[in-house]
């Protein structure tokens, strides 16, 4: 199942910082290719099954450049359900799954 996530309107604070947030996304080994069009920019994944890691790569870059964090929960499945969704003091909980109660 292939899945993009979609950043809008991405706020760098400086030159440098646009090119840290490229390096980031190249950084994080599920992301299979990006590219943008006009003020959106698309990270492509070919699953939704990605490593704990990348997962927590792409919580602190959307978090970091507020990126609608609701379209993380595409992630979520049972080996990453205890501190992913279960976790709910963390940092991301609210902003990727609100009020949500696991079904």
């Amino acid at each position: 199942m292939n899945t993009t996530l979609k950043c809008k309107s991405v706020w760098y604070h400086s030159t440098i910082d646009e090119d840290l947030f490229f390096e980031w996304i190249s950084k994080i080994s599920s992301i299979i290719k990006f590219d943008g069009v006009g003020d959106e920019l698309y990270l492509y994944f070919n699953t939704t099954r990605i490593s704990d890691g990348d997962l927590r790569e792409l919580l602190a870059l959307f978090y970091r450049y507020k990126i609608d964090m609701k379209q993380l929960a595409v992630f979520l499945n049972k080996k990453n359900q205890s501190w992913f969704f279960e976790n709910r003091k963390a940092y991301w909980y609210r902003r990727v799954f609100g009020g949500q109660k696991k079904s």
